[in-house]
This record gives structure tokens, sequence and C-alpha cells, in this order.
């Protein structure tokens, strides 16, 4: 039983320790609030946070009556989205286009990743990294789109080597290949 609970101390002071790494970076103002996310299980919570006076500008969640009635569960991925794409309306509405992301304690993947996604489809300029500033995005390549291989020169044949050898299959000196002249 004491081994659980240490195990669960160390888990919380890492994250802990993970989101003071955040926050000690990440804070938002009035012309670009924090977007500040919680998720638990169940559900997930979004707002959107002006540290200069501590006031909430907007604020999303999977307990929302018109999010949650198009749900099926309110922690999932696309649950997720559905707040990312409620929270850029409401900041819209708010006339927040620019934001700050803390994404807290929690890796940028799976639920935290569809949210961010979402919310920036939705119009939010995301500032991922403020040490960056604004930076702009690398252009993303065309979709199936490869770059052109180069042609590599051929090699030339080894010194002392057979010329017939050069171009029979392997195992067959001085033959050529079945199927041809």
């Amino acid at each position: 039983m004491g081994h659980a609970r240490t195990f669960e101390l160390r888990k919380w002071n890492r994250r802990a320790k993970r989101a003071g790494h955040v926050r000690r970076v990440v804070s938002g103002t009035s012309k670009r609030p924090r977007l500040s996310i919680y998720r638990s299980h169940r559900h997930f919570h979004a707002q959107l946070i002006d540290d200069t006076v501590g006031r909430t500008v907007a604020s999303a969640s999977s307990l929302q009556k018109d999010v949650r009635g198009t749900l099926k569960q309110g922690g999932d991925r696309t649950a997720a989205q559905a707040v990312g794409r409620k929270l850029a309306e409401a900041a819209k509405a708010a006339g927040v286009t620019q934001v700050v992301f803390d994404r807290n304690f929690y890796r940028f993947h799976g639920r935290v990743r569809a949210f961010a996604e979402a919310a920036a489809k939705g119009g939010l300029d995301f500032l991922v990294n403020p040490k960056k500033k604004d930076r702009p995005p690398k252009e993303a390549k065309a979709a199936g789109a490869k770059p052109a291989k180069k042609d590599k020169p051929a090699k030339p044949p080894k010194a002392g080597a057979p010329a017939e050898s050069r171009s029979a299959p392997a195992g067959v000196k001085g033959e050529a290949p079945k199927g041809t002249a």
C-alpha cells in the first residue's frame, strides 16, 4: 500500500514540475490571452485567461449543453475537437484571435493536440513557444509530393574482374539469364 501512495506522489510531483516549466514561460495579456486546458477521463475544459487582470475572457467545456448534446463521450478526441471549435467561436465573439497555449502538465499529443488543431482551424492564432517569438510556421509540403531523388553515377567495375561476371546473375558465370537471346 505504501508503494502505490509513493508512486502517486511522485507522479503528481513530476506533473507539477512540468506545469511549472510551462507556466514560467507562458503568460497571458489582454492582447494575447493564455489558453489553459484541463482534461479528465470524462471531460475536457479550456479557457482564455488575461493574467494581467486575472480575468477569464472566454471558456468552453464538454459539459456545456450545446457541446454535450453532440458527443457520445465527453473525454475523448472528438470531444476535445468539439471544445476547440466552441472555444474558437467564443474567442471570436470576445474579439480574441491570438493566444498563448498553456498545455499545463499534459504532453502535446492525443486529445490535447486534437483540441489545439481544432481551435487553430476555428481561427485562433497560436504562439506555442514564446521564446521563439512570432516566427512564421514552416510551410507544409504538398500531400504526396516527394523530393526528387538524385541519380547516382554508375559505379565503375572492379579492377581485374572478368567482363562476363559483371552482367551474369549470382552463381552463374558466363551464361546469359534465362529468357534472353
